[in-house]
């Protein structure tokens, strides 16, 4: 049974994240991400029935959001690719004066951080289910964003499949028409080809600058945590490199 067939049958009543949101309203693009195919317990199933409907949405490019009013008026930052969701949750925790709109097609991972944020009282996170492109081109409004997180983002490591990767100049285009003036676009990487191309291609976008001053990767922040999958590629020798390059004040004419 594939993927979305099981999800269509967990929530046959849209009381969940559709299988396939988008559908074929826009033309199948080369895909950034790989789908995980993992099961779903039952906590996972009911926490996503009970609060989907109020704290998840699904990407069908078929509206326009507004963040201000679905975080009532935070700022608001947008995370693509969240994982099982403990280090979105704990950034949620320690700034509960910014809304996390976090963005993936796993749907464990969908669950367990809705459950966390449950369990921890977070109001500041909201979950989004699809392709994170149509989510920022389709329905999310020009300089509407705090900032933009991708942590760890699929390396596609053949050279074969180096067009998948998410951090790319039509990307970069795209992102900085949706974050504000200064927002920040934050990227994390322990695979050093990756990392790489990340610092060529933001230090060539002429809509971002480098927040550091010597042109080269940043600090790990204090309030990105150390996820698990970070710490099992530090156990393998990986070397971690962040990047922080900050939206220009003007956007050049593209």
């Amino acid at each position: 049974m594939t993927e979305n067939r099981t999800i269509s049958r967990m929530f046959p009543d849209g009381s969940g994240p559709a299988a396939d949101p988008a559908g074929s309203h826009f033309e199948r693009r080369i895909r950034s991400f790989q789908p995980r195919r993992s099961r779903v317990t039952a906590g996972q199933a009911d926490v996503l029935r009970r609060m989907w409907a109020d704290w998840g949405l699904d990407i069908d490019g078929q509206r326009v959001l507004d963040p201000d009013e679905m975080f009532g008026g935070l700022p608001v930052v947008l995370e693509i690719g969240f994982g099982m969701g403990e280090a979105t949750a704990r950034m949620a925790a320690d700034d509960p004066a910014t809304g996390i709109l976090a963005v993936d097609v796993h749907t464990p991972g969908q669950g367990n951080l809705l459950r966390i944020a449950e369990r921890e009282g977070l109001s500041n996170i909201r979950v989004a289910n699809g392709d994170a492109i149509i989510l920022l081109r389709e329905m999310l409004p020009a300089e509407s964003l705090a900032g933009l997180r991708v942590y760890f983002p699929d390396p596609w490591p053949k050279k074969r499949h180096h067009k998948r990767r998410l951090i790319q100049p039509e990307f970069l285009t795209l992102a900085a028409s949706r974050l504000k003036p200064g927002a920040v676009l934050h990227c994390a990487t322990d695979w050093e080809p990756y990392a790489e191309q990340m610092l060529a291609v933001l230090t060539d976008d002429p809509g971002f600058e480098n927040t550091e001053r010597d042109g080269g990767y940043a600090p790990r922040p204090a309030f990105r945590p150390l996820t698990r999958f970070e710490g099992q590629g530090l156990d393998k020798g990986h070397v971690v490199h962040d990047l922080l390059f900050r939206r220009v004040a003007e956007l050049p004419a593209r």
